[in-house]
């Protein structure tokens, strides 16, 4: 169960940096660059992961 909770924060963690560095890429760069389409692809990606992990951890009774 802990085990769990920690895959889960550590994911949340990694979509709060994903976003901040989007964020960067989006004032820092000249729009040439796809830095920001990337940065937002991986939040994406990780929101999804986060969900998954979170629908099957409370399917199986690990979290409650």
């Amino acid at each position: 169960m802990l085990l769990v909770k920690l895959i889960i924060v550590i994911l949340l963690l990694a979509i709060i940096v994903s976003l901040f560095s989007g964020l960067f890429f989006l004032v820092k760069d000249d729009g040439s660059k796809k830095r920001t389409v990337n940065a937002l692809t991986w939040r994406i990606g990780l929101s999804i992961v986060a969900i998954l992990v979170i629908i099957i951890a409370g399917a199986t009774g690990v979290l409650k």
